[in-house]
């Protein structure tokens, strides 16, 4: 195998790695809020229990948010190596990670609705990254 083969295997490697972090963590929050719970409230299940459902799939699902978003961060800061904090997928990482960090706060101290404006801008924050577009692409790479 030459040396351009590898260096190409890896770098599609970095995309499918990215896009399946992506992928995973944005589409599980999103999915989550705006399919499965509406979803459950809809088939008659009692309030309490898809409440009580939420209570236990959002901080799961926020937590492998978090580590897959920790995982893109580090691969972005890999692939940059300087200014990445000029980068707007590097800012909108760590709004995310914050807003991941102030749900779980909010959430133990007592205040539910500013655990689910945390929740929301973590989904926002996602949806902003999606449409962003790969490190690869905007560095001119195929």
């Amino acid at each position: 195998m030459t040396r351009a083969a590898v260096g190409s295997d890896r770098r599609d490697g970095g995309r499918v790695a990215w896009q399946l972090l992506l992928t995973l963590w944005v589409g599980s929050v999103w999915s989550l809020h705006f399919v499965f719970l509406p979803a459950l409230e809809q088939s008659g299940l009692a309030p309490l229990l898809v409440d009580d459902a939420a209570a236990m799939l959002r901080p799961a699902v926020l937590g492998l948010s978090a580590a897959a978003i920790l995982a893109q961060l580090v691969m972005l800061a890999l692939r940059m190596r300087s200014a990445i904090w000029q980068d707007l997928r590097a800012q909108v990482m760590v709004l995310a990670i914050v807003a991941v960090g102030a749900f779980f706060l909010f959430r133990e101290v007592g205040q539910p609705l500013m655990a689910m404006i945390s929740y929301l801008v973590v989904a926002f924050a996602g949806l902003v990254l999606a449409v962003q577009p790969r490190p690869d692409e905007s560095t001119g790479e195929k």
